[in-house]
């Protein structure tokens, strides 16, 4: 059972595939180091949060040459790598520690041009900003000059602690499991499932299970702040990033630099709300995919659904001592739809399984799964999975599941099953409870934020960029629309989205709200 916010991060998942008017200028000057004046733990405190202590606030990072990793080669060498040592409970800031795996460019521009660290957070939850970031700064190469680009991996993720709730043979198994189930046999096996996962989980991580929060991490990125030397924050979120930078907004508004937040999480849906914007966003990209490929989407939609339902009944041969299940071929089909360019790849692997032959979407729903050549598998959707069960208070019934079943297939008659279904699978029988309905992300007093909304977005449907930006608050919100295709749009092709943006982060220049780029 896999999905992103809710179905995985949105550059990642993006590189496993392959006219704007001018406004006011925004917060966040040219920042150095911290003022000598102020300790960074009296910094913490003007922002509204408990002095933390001097072994946390002045500790030094020790910048090393970045390693290989199982899942990663090791960057080039202007890459550097250290640990940032973070509160195991955040109530509990001179208790036990973990360490948070950061990575960093510095700056090429020197000292005077330097404005400060730019940090990034690549969505998921789950995706890894140490891994990520190196193949990313091409996209921001404008920013080298001017910013120390640092990204990291947040609690519960790859190198910070990251959490591996089943083993390679155990998620292989798994997907023998129905994840639209027809019948009360297979109703009480996909629930029994989920709970499995969630008791690997939890015996996994231990005490770290209740402390992977988004606020948790929020709170991390203000001690990072603090340990990099920068008087406010700024940010590139992207996919569930912009969630993160949302909460951040919220519990330091006074903090706030120069905050972007690409494909924009809304922040006023609970866990039926998230699957079902999903369910909407993925089969607009869908029906415009069949509409680039000269086919009536409603004719091409009952197609695809058809082939989805007969795999349910008997999967397809797709590898040696593997097939191409239902669940498996939905996330191959769901994985190109992240990118405009990757489409081709789809018409090839729908062609092939109407044709009997399951292996390209099975390779795809690998990518998507992580999973390499020898059966290992990553572990993006189990961190994804341990973050977003303890953020959601929501625990959807069986009952109340099946009861918006047909609600779910009307606005979606390919993902909208898988979709429904998830919601009741989840977080069902999870451990530890959550903390919120939906997130608290006003922000009074915030520099404005620019929100980066992509009307043709699956994942992250354009409409949580205005939900965003009026939760935000008046004058913090600054939306921008993009009319395209795919996840996310800074980088993605737009001259218009990127100099923007670029524009925003380097000098400060805010454009007006509402401004859209064709």
């Amino acid at each position: 059972m896999v999905r992103n916010v809710r179905w995985v991060a949105a550059v990642a998942a993006g590189l496993l595939v392959a006219g704007c008017g001018g406004g006011a200028s925004g917060g966040g000057e040219d920042e150095g180091k911290a003022s000598s004046g102020q300790s960074p733990a009296a910094t913490s405190a003007a922002s509204g949060s408990a002095a933390l202590p001097a072994s946390l606030t002045d500790q030094k990072l020790d910048w090393r040459r970045c390693q290989a990793t199982s899942d990663a080669v090791a960057p080039g060498d202007e890459w550097r790598c250290a640990k940032l040592k973070v509160p195991l409970d955040w109530a509990k800031p001179d208790g036990q520690t973990i360490g948070l795996a950061l990575i960093r460019e510095q700056a090429s521009g020197g000292a005077g041009k330097r404005i400060g660290s730019l940090l990034f957070n690549f969505g998921g939850p789950g995706a890894s900003g140490v891994s990520t970031m190196p193949y990313f700064a091409s996209t921001v190469s404008t920013l080298r000059q001017r910013y120390d680009l640092v990204s990291w991996d947040p609690r519960g993720v790859g190198a910070s602690e990251g959490i591996r709730c089943r083993s390679d043979k155990d998620i292989q198994n798994a997907e023998s499991i129905d994840v639209t189930p027809d019948t009360a046999a297979e109703e009480t096996a996909y629930l029994q499932d989920a709970a499995d996962f969630g008791k690997g989980c939890e015996k996994a991580a231990g005490k770290l299970i209740a402390h992977v929060s988004t606020t948790d991490t929020a709170r991390d990125m203000d001690l990072m702040r603090q340990v990099l030397g920068d008087r406010r924050l700024h940010y590139v979120g992207i996919s569930y990033g912009t969630e993160l930078g949302g909460v951040y907004a919220h519990l330091f508004p006074r903090k706030v630099g120069r905050l972007v937040l690409d494909a924009v999480v809304d922040p006023t849906a609970d866990s039926f709300g998230q699957e079902k914007n999903q369910a909407i966003g993925f089969q607009r990209a869908l029906d415009a995919y069949l509409t680039s490929t000269g086919q009536d989407s409603k004719q091409g939609s009952q197609r695809i659904a058809g082939l989805l339902k007969r795999l349910d009944a008997a999967p397809l041969p797709a590898s040696p001592g593997r097939k191409l299940t239902q669940s498996l071929a939905i996330t191959g089909i769901v994985l190109p739809l992240y990118s405009q360019d990757s489409w081709p790849t789809l018409t090839s692997a729908l062609k092939a399984a109407e044709e009997g032959d399951g292996s390209e979407l099975l390779s795809l729903a690998d990518q998507y799964n992580e999973r390499d050549s020898s059966g290992h598998y990553g572990t993006a959707t189990h961190s994804q999975r341990v973050i977003s069960c303890l953020d959601e208070k929501e625990r959807p019934t069986l009952a109340e599941t099946k009861r918006r079943l047909a609600e779910f297939e009307r606005v979606s008659p390919v993902f909208g099953d898988f979709l429904g279904w998830d919601a009741a699978g989840w977080c069902h029988d999870w451990p530890v409870a959550g903390q919120w309905d939906t997130p608290e992300v006003s922000a009074p007093g915030a520099a404005p934020i620019l929100l980066v909304g992509n009307t043709g977005d699956p994942a992250t449907p354009y409409e949580g960029a205005r939900r965003m930006a009026d939760e935000l608050g008046k004058g913090v919100g600054v939306e921008l629309t993009w009319k395209g295709e795919g996840h996310g749009a800074y980088g993605s092709g737009s001259h218009c989205v990127d100099s923007t943006v670029n524009a925003y982060l380097v000098d400060g220049t805010v454009p007006k709200d509402g401004s859209v780029c064709s």
